[in-house]
């Protein structure tokens, strides 16, 4: 019997038919750009925040004349760094403000929102009159565009990280992660290599008047490359439409608070080696050494460039052998090299300056690898953006920014000329305790 209507509505589907019903699988080819636009929209931001902080670290004593004039040049350049410190200060604040706005509003929300804040105060800091033109008012402004900076500084990392390792595959998060490092290391390497070229192409004169203006207002193209790149990508991780409840400072405060303290403490040692060993050292080449300024920023850059390289792949390594082994490989290495790396930074040769420093890139870039996967895992979701903003910012606020002006004190104040050595030795031990203390969730599921 010929089959009727009925029989044919029930034959199976040919094959035709189902692969014509199958959702489309994304090519690599696809997945590959959506992963490289992933990075530099998460990434892009913190080039621009490292590039203005480095910009002004590297000209610290020419603000210290322009700003801050005084009889004791000593005092004039401790003022400068002082307010480098300053701006640290508001990075807790910042990252709660953000990490609010990231944990309520969605990660695209804090990254749009940071980068402009830092697009406008980094402008702005380019154009500000002198203390010779205005008085007092010069340094008040100052002062106040970078407690602005440092408020967006606060909110970029952490969304920044949050943003990268969320989206990546459990056995790439260490990978994935590290390119926050590398965004902000190649954001100093930027700043870094204007200043050298700066330094190379004016006399000392012309960049005292007006040459250090040129890094900061370039940074304007940074900052609009960042603002369009994130005002296009997509916002699905948590936070994103997030039912309101509690607010995500207070849950993450009551909650998370050993956490958070963990995070902080472990980031100690990090924060204060980074801006000691490619902020300060300028400086310490420069007025301890003999170096002059565009070597010293030349040797800063060829150890920029060395940490570029090994942070991502330090995330990688991370994400093979686990991220507990190549961190503790690194705070261990500072506590045991610190002085011998110091006597090399003590030399007036700038190669043999330039071997210590590098050797400090390899310690700073195996920590600076997967500690962001390590941060991020160690968080809920639900609170992830506040609670990792509070511990890594107040850890840099209270250690990273307050190094250069530290070090500036044990060198030039009490002549202790491994005074930073030994700072870096005390710290590297609160880091290996609150290290040891945190699980190792390379490729778990995020909590």
């Amino acid at each position: 019997m010929a089959p009727g209507k009925q029989g044919f509505m029930h034959m199976p589907p040919d094959a035709a038919t189902l692969a014509a019903q199958r959702p489309p699988i994304a090519r690599s080819h696809d997945t590959g750009i959506a992963s490289a636009r992933q990075i530099v929209a998460g990434a892009i931001g913190n080039v621009l925040e490292w590039y203005d902080f480095a910009a002004y670290g590297y000209f610290a004593s020419i603000f210290a004349k322009n700003f801050f004039p005084s009889t004791n040049g000593v005092v004039s350049l401790a003022s400068a760094f002082g307010v480098f410190a300053a701006a640290f200060l508001m990075r807790p604040i910042g990252g709660a403000l953000f990490g609010h706005v990231g944990d309520r509003f969605g990660r695209k929300q804090a990254l749009v929102t940071s980068a402009g804040l830092m697009t406008l105060s980094t402008t702005a800091i380019g154009l500000l009159p002198t203390y010779a033109t205005v008085g007092a008012l010069a340094p008040l402004l100052l002062i106040l565009l970078r407690l602005l900076q440092g408020l967006s500084v606060g909110g970029e990392f952490s969304a920044s990280i949050i943003f990268l390792v969320e989206r990546a595959p459990p056995r790439r998060r260490g990978f994935l992660g590290s390119f926050a490092s590398f965004g902000a290391t190649t954001g100093i390497l930027v700043g870094s290599g204007v200043g050298a070229i700066a330094s190379w192409l004016l006399s000392p004169a012309e960049l005292q008047d007006w040459g250090w203006r040129i890094p900061f207002l370039l940074g304007i193209l940074l900052g609009g490359a960042a603002f369009v790149l994130r005002a296009v990508m997509q916002d699905e991780g948590p936070g994103a439409g997030q039912p309101s409840g509690r607010l995500p400072l207070i849950e993450a405060l009551e909650v998370d608070w050993r956490d958070i303290l963990r995070g902080m403490a472990a980031c100690a040692s990090f924060a204060a080696t980074f801006y000691l060993v490619f902020i300060y050292l300028v400086t310490m080449m420069h007025q301890v050494d003999g170096i002059p300024v565009e070597r010293a920023l030349q040797v800063n850059t060829i150890c920029m460039i060395l940490l570029v390289a090994l942070t991502p792949l330090a995330g990688w390594l991370s994400d093979r052998i686990g991220r507990k082994p190549v961190m503790l490989a690194s705070v261990l290495g500072t506590i045991g090299l610190a002085i011998p790396l110091f006597w090399l930074l003590t030399h007036h040769d700038p190669l043999v300056v330039l071997a210590g420093q590098a050797l400090f890139a390899v310690l700073i870039a195996a920590w600076g690898g997967p500690m962001e996967a390590m941060l991020v895992e160690l968080y809920r979701g639900r609170t992830r953006c506040t609670a990792l903003s509070l511990s890594y910012n107040t850890a840099f606020a209270l250690l990273g920014g307050t190094s250069p002006m530290i070090a500036v004190y044990l060198v030039s104040e009490s002549h202790l000329t491994y005074g930073p050595a030994y700072y870096l030795m005390a710290l590297g031990a609160v880091s290996l305790v609150a290290l040891l203390t945190i699980p190792d969730r390379s490729g778990q599921p995020l909590r």
